[in-house]
């Protein structure tokens, strides 16, 4: 098992590699507008999880990761070059779930918002069911204390 620093020096490593080499463009005419996010590499360095996103439509998304799995042999070959490691690890490209999640999380936050705004439109007239101070308090103990006194004489 390999430090786990060192497994980030190389995960950091393989994100730059990959990305310089996207940015210069594969032949691959499916290949979209490509972002990586995020790179992992197992414990003893062999395998790497590359997660990447696509602006674009699900098609175009879709033809990126075919595009991206065809290219797999080239970008291992180029992270082998740029890496000082014995082994060069294997690549697996991960479509992130990060714009599907934070969407998700959008739509939440609306429709918390617009609960919100339902409630604080429901308690502008509203009125409390008992007193507005349902809770007991000293004051009052004395004052009933005084009451029950005035009616006992003490011998």
């Amino acid at each position: 098992m390999a430090d786990p620093q060192r497994a980030r020096k190389m995960a950091d490593r393989i994100k730059e590699v990959v990305a310089r080499r996207l940015d210069k463009g594969l032949r691959d005419p499916r290949l979209g507008f490509v972002t990586i996010t995020d790179v992992r590499v197992t414990g003893d360095l062999q395998h790497a999880s590359i997660f990447y996103t696509v602006y674009g439509t699900d098609e175009e998304r879709a033809d990126s990761g075919a595009a991206l799995k065809a290219a797999t042999g080239l970008l291992r070959t180029e992270v082998g070059k740029n890496i000082t490691a014995r082994l060069t690890p294997s690549l697996e490209f991960i479509a992130d779930a990060l714009p599907d999640t934070s969407a998700h999380l959008e739509d939440l936050l609306v429709q918390a918002q617009v609960r919100d705004e339902q409630v604080r439109a429901a308690a502008v007239g509203a009125t409390y069911a008992g007193d507005a101070d349902p809770y007991k308090r000293d004051e009052d103990d004395e004052a009933e204390t005084d009451e029950g006194d005035e009616g006992e004489t003490r011998a």
